[in-house]
């Protein structure tokens, strides 16, 4: 198994926002996570923690970071177990993999312990696709720390898997086989971001697109292929989950979800059913936007930004969150 690492990767037009600290923590069953930290102002709005999707990593988010410091936020980002520069649990890099996404709870709780506790409060999070169903699961359970949750196209359930109950079943049954190590059946080494632009299901964006190519080959250790059979598995367990009626009433932290209306891995309407449900929380769906919605065209990503200003409180100034609030019940979203 790889160790962890602390380094980063730049690129001329998408540098690491200044004054950022990276390093390592260890989780409670010993696996090294890579983090980053920026300082917000002082007497700022708080601490963001972004959750990241699957096969994402640090880098991705610079520009996300950059926008989040302007807002006056102390910042930390970290790759989870598995994917980014954290440590990988195969011998080969290429597979994403995990057992059960419970593990991934041990991931935030050493981020809370060891990088959270010097962060000012309150402390929000930030969770896109797999981190965002993560975030739900630590909610759910009653053990989240943040004070308010903003969600970007959060994986309730899938659009990209055809027969999704075969698919469960099977992930299942060659589970059991011994056989969670291997891919998923027509899985590939490579990351979705090198199999080109045309046709993608993350971004209509082409320059953030390939701009995000470009980090994985400025960073090859960066890159992730397609999940394996266990991941698949211990995924479709917690989607299950998320379908009973009585989740979304159990989560007691206010929650925001982005959706996008043209999301090719996840199932919008899933998760507007799931808000539907919850007590303090919504959605919002995004007119032509892809998956990515933080790296998508810059007048989807305002309107990304206009809805998260009006509902994490200090994200904008007072002006600011009234015109925010006022697009978004006009329906510019």
């Amino acid at each position: 198994m790889d160790q962890a690492e602390s380094n980063f990767v730049e690129l001329p037009d998408l540098a690491a926002p200044p004054g950022g600290a990276t390093g390592i923590v260890r989780t409670s069953d010993g696996l090294g996570l890579r983090y980053m930290r920026w300082a917000g102002r002082p007497q700022g709005p708080g601490t963001i923690v972004i959750a990241t999707g699957r096969s994402e990593f640090i880098e991705k988010y610079f520009e996300v970071v950059g926008e989040l410091l302007q807002r006056g936020f102390c910042v930390v980002v970290f790759d989870w177990r598995g994917q980014g520069l954290s440590q990988r649990q195969l011998r080969d890099r290429a597979k994403g993999h995990v057992k059960d996404f419970s593990a991934y709870l041990k991931d935030l709780a050493a981020i809370e312990a060891h990088v959270l506790k010097d962060c000012p409060q309150p402390w929000f999070a930030l969770g896109h696709s797999m981190g965002g169903a993560i975030l739900l699961d630590q909610a759910h359970r009653g053990c989240s720390p943040f004070a308010r949750i903003v969600l970007s196209a959060p994986m309730i359930d899938l659009s990209c898997v055809r027969y999704r109950r075969l698919a469960h079943f099977l992930a299942g049954f060659f589970n059991r086989l011994g056989l969670g190590r291997i891919f998923v059946p027509g899985g590939r080494r490579s990351s979705v971001l090198e199999r080109g632009f045309a046709g993608n299901p993350l971004s209509s964006d082409e320059a953030r697109f390939n701009r995000m190519c470009r980090l994985i080959v400025a960073g090859p250790r960066l890159r992730l292929g397609d999940p394996t059979i266990a991941w698949a598995h211990a995924a479709f367990r917690l989607m299950r989950k998320f379908e009973h009626a009585d989740y979304p009433r159990r989560i007691r932290t206010p929650v925001l979800i982005l959706a996008a209306q043209n999301d090719g891995v996840v199932d919008s309407l899933a998760s507007e059913r799931f808000a539907a449900r919850l007590k303090t929380g919504r959605q919002i769906l995004i007119a032509q936007a892809r998956h990515e919605i933080l790296i998508e065209r810059d007048d989807i990503r305002a309107q990304f930004w206009a809805a998260f200003d009006a509902f994490i409180p200090g994200a904008a100034g007072e002006e600011q969150a009234l015109l925010a609030r006022h697009t978004a019940r006009d329906g510019a979203l």
